[in-house]
Order: C-alpha cells, then structure tokens, then sequence
C-alpha cells in the first residue's frame, strides 16, 4: 500500500504545475530552494497537517508560484513564449557576456589583490583595483539596463544551473550542496567580520591604511545585506561574488603568510652570530657581528681579487640566509624578492629628487631607487710571510785520541 502524500507534496505538486511553462531545471532549483520552509510551516502545524492549513498561511499554490516567479526575475506564463520568440528572433549575447563575463574577471583579480595584500600585509596593493574598476562598472551598467534575465539565459549560465540540479538530484551530492547552503547565513557573518579584520590588520601595520577601513567596513555591510537576498534577486550576485571573492584570497593569503613565520620561527638561530632582529619587518634571522647587523658580505681572494658568487654556511653546513631586496620598478621602492646565502648582494640606494629632478648626482624621479653592482671599496690583504724552515744541528763531538803509552828506554 503507497503511503500518502504528505500535505507538503501536494502543495509542491500544485507549484510544479503553474510553473510548468519554465526549464526543468529552473522549477527544481525554484522547488529545492522553497521545501526547506514548507517544511518547517508544516511540522509547526503539526502531524497530519492538510493542505488547507498551507492554502491558509501562505495562499493558494498558484498565486505562490506567482510571487517566485516575481522575485526570481521569471515572466509571467503568458509573456514566457513571447520572450523566448523574441530572442530567437534577434539573440543577442554580447551584452549580458560582458555583464557575467566581467563580473567573473573582477571576482577573480579582487581574490588576487586581496592574497597579495594578505601575504604582504601592505594595503597598497589594492590600488590596483583600480584597473578593474572599468570593468566591473560596465558589467554593472549593463545589468541595470537590461536586468538579469539576458545573462541567466546564457547558454553557460543553462549548462551551469542544469548541472546543480542534476547535482541535487544525486543523494550523496544533493545532501552536500543542501548543507552548502544551510551554511550561506554563517558565510555572509564570517564575510562581514573578515572584511573588519582586515582592515583592522592593516591599519596596525600601516597607518595610511585608516582610510581603506571604512570601505572594508561598508563592504561588510553590504555582505550582511545582499547575501540573504542574493536567491530572490539575482543581480545581488554583483554585490556578493565579489565580496566573497575578497575574503577568500585574503583568507589563503593570511593562512599562506602565518604558515611562512612559523616556519621562518621554527628555523635555527645560534647564540653569537645568527640570531632574530627585531628590525626586520618580515621576522627572518640576521647575521650579526657584535651589536651590528651585517646587511652584505665581501670575499676576496689572496690577491685583493673580489669573489663573485660566495654562499656562506655556518660550521654544521647550515646556511647562513638573509633577506634579498631589489627595488621594484614600478613603484621606485625597496621591496623584499627573496632570500638566499648568495652573497655580495647589490647596494640599494634609495632617495628623493630635489626640485630640479637631480637624485644623488644623476637625473631620475621622485621616489627613485637603484641597485648598484660591484664592490664600493679595495681591499688590501696583508702578505702571509711563512717562515723558513729550521733544521737543529746536534753540536759537533771532538774525539780526542787515547795517549799513546811512553816507554822510558832502558839503558
């Protein structure tokens, strides 16, 4: 004997119905997104609920599926066909590529700045923004001109939905992408708080940074706003992507650089000669002499000669590393490239321009820094002079012959 249609089923059957008309597809992310709730009026309503009491609390199936089919973007059953021949008559997928295209151009150069920013910890790297700005505002304009229904027809977009609803059908991934989405109110909390931290973060380390901690936080506003209303109105997915685009790739970054000082921290440091400063920014060991910290270090041969190439390791073969820095071309400032036990290392030079453009004596720009090769100063190795070799002579022995008897003649 079948078991009976819960009141819940009916009412989801009668939904189905009136939404008929859209991709099956559509009406099973439609079905999945309202079942959680219909659920719930239901076990509030208590065990063997009717039909009646969901008509009572929420209005009869058809005028629900009329109010998702509102807040979804969807036509209503008699404008669908006359859209659908509309666009085969003239399909057009420029514009709403470049609307979906851009969003998802911006979402990803937002995750990189904001791992570099994270791995740096230098808000200047989010001037580069800047050069995603163009696109993002006409992505924005776009949708806003033609609405949201051009870019979800996108074949991709199609391909993309339909796939998720297959997703869900399946129980094992059904399961995992329904538990996704019972933690999408916790994601937009954490976005929020991220976003506060950052800044926060930033402004401890540099000053300059006051000035982006309001837009953090007016961004972590806005995740707060838009993330709950992204399913009823698509076009929050332009305030969301890249909101959560930026918390991630500040995320990685942040767990990338904690992971890189706890294994610079876990390094070997010796007593007298190697040994963490506090100047350095960046938190790896530096070679000291006495109180000094030494920046560069010089061989020669025996000759005066300056040696090339010269890779220093303390006496268990361990390497003596230091921090390497070049000057960034861009920007005409000393920046971190690296470390390494490579030694001599170019002099970095950095300074100012006066008023006439003259830096240190040669024409350059404000800002500017220049690595200088070669050795700054000779050398003069004193002369080893080894001793000759001495040999003991044992002190001569003078033997001095017995004496010879004396006979006395006999007369």
């Amino acid at each position: 004997m079948s078991e009976k249609p819960t009141a819940v089923r009916v009412y989801l059957a009668r939904v189905r119905t009136a939404l008929a008309d859209l991709p099956a597809s559509e009406i099973e992310e439609i079905l999945e997104d309202v079942r959680p709730h219909l659920a719930e009026l239901e076990a509030e309503l208590g065990e063997g609920a009717r039909v009646e009491a969901l008509i009572e609390r929420l209005g009869s199936p058809e005028s629900y599926a009329a109010e998702l089919r509102a807040s979804g973007g969807y036509p209503a059953p008699g404008e669908g066909a006359t859209q659908v021949l509309a666009t085969t008559a003239a399909p057009s997928l420029v514009k709403p590529r470049i609307a979906l295209w851009g969003l998802v151009f911006c979402a990803l150069g937002v995750a990189l700045l904001a791992f570099g920013a994270a791995v740096s910890v230098n808000p200047d790297v989010f001037l580069g923004l800047l050069l995603f700005a163009p696109v993002f505002l006409a992505s924005v304009v776009l949708l806003l001109r033609d609405g949201v229904e051009p870019v979800l027809a996108l074949p991709e977009v199609r391909w993309l939905r339909a796939t998720m609803a297959k997703g869900r059908e399946q129980e094992d991934t059904g399961k995992f992408l329904r538990y996704l989405g019972s933690l999408k109110p916790a994601w937009w909390v954490l976005c929020a708080v991220a976003l506060i931290a950052f800044g926060l973060l930033f402004m401890l380390r540099h000053r300059s940074a006051v000035l982006l901690l309001p837009f953090l936080i007016l961004a972590a506003v806005a995740a707060l706003w838009a993330g709950p209303r992204v399913r009823s109105d698509r076009r929050l997915l332009w305030v969301a992507v890249p909101i959560s685009a930026f918390v991630i790739g500040g995320a990685l970054g942040g767990f990338g650089a904690a992971f890189d000082l706890l294994a610079r921290g876990s390094s070997y440091s010796g007593p007298s000669s190697y040994y963490p400063s506090s100047s350095d920014s960046y938190g790896n060991d530096q070679l000291m002499y006495g109180s000094r910290e030494i920046e560069n270090v010089y061989a020669f041969d025996a000759e005066g000669k300056p040696l090339t190439e010269v890779y220093l390791y303390d006496e268990e073969g361990r390497p003596l590393t230091l921090t390497r820095y070049g000057c960034e071309r861009a920007s005409g400032s000393k920046q971190k490239i690296g470390e390494d036990n490579r030694f001599p290392r170019p002099k970095i030079e950095q300074g100012v321009t006066d008023d006439q453009g003259n830096y240190n004596g040669y024409n350059g720009y404000r800002g500017a820094c220049r690595e200088l090769a070669g050795v700054p100063f000779s050398a003069a190795i004193p002369k080893v002079t080894v001793p000759p070799a001495t040999t003991t002579t044992p002190p001569a022995t003078t033997t001095t012959p017995p004496a010879s008897p004396t006979t006395t003649p006999t007369r």
